[in-house]
């Protein structure tokens, strides 16, 4: 906005803001909304997106629905949801409502892996580094190797 034009109101969550005059032929894409509205860790993994102004249906997997079930799929929710928060905040650092979000679901993270970890054996390589030995990382079952509910 140039000093000498009105404010212009607020964009719904679907919408980005641009700059005003912009050049012919130069694209250019719009910013998100701060403060938009965003799912549930679930909803944001099954829509491929923590942001419903972002979600883009036509995109959206068959079974996306499904994709969260069982403790290793309730984990991948939570880092979704981490890396989403992360990207937005990449460029809305002053979100503080966004950053207590991605406070909260980093606790959340690392309690869920360390509970997964003590059930299953360790996630990524760098997880047997806390281990007694490194056969811990590549014993099998790999972890995404147990049937939904149980162990192998």
């Amino acid at each position: 906005m140039y000093p000498d034009q009105p404010t212009a109101p607020a964009c719904p969550d679907g919408s980005g803001t641009l700059p005003e005059c912009a050049p012919l032929a130069v694209p250019y894409v719009p910013f998100q909304q701060t403060g938009a509205q965003k799912y549930s860790q679930n909803d944001a993994l099954s829509n491929g997106t923590l942001f419903p102004g972002l979600n883009l249906p036509f995109h959206m997997k068959a079974d996306a629905p499904n994709a969260v079930s069982g403790p290793l799929g309730e984990l991948q929710a939570l880092e979704f949801v981490l890396l989403e928060l992360g990207l937005y905040l990449d460029t809305h650092q002053g979100d503080g409502e966004a950053f207590s979000l991605f406070q909260q679901y980093a606790a959340l993270e690392k309690e869920g892996r360390e509970k997964y970890e003590s059930m299953y054996g360790p996630l990524f390589q760098h997880a047997a580094a806390g281990q007694k030995n490194f056969s811990s990382w590549i014993k099998d079952p790999w972890p995404w190797a147990f049937p939904e509910g149980g162990k192998a």
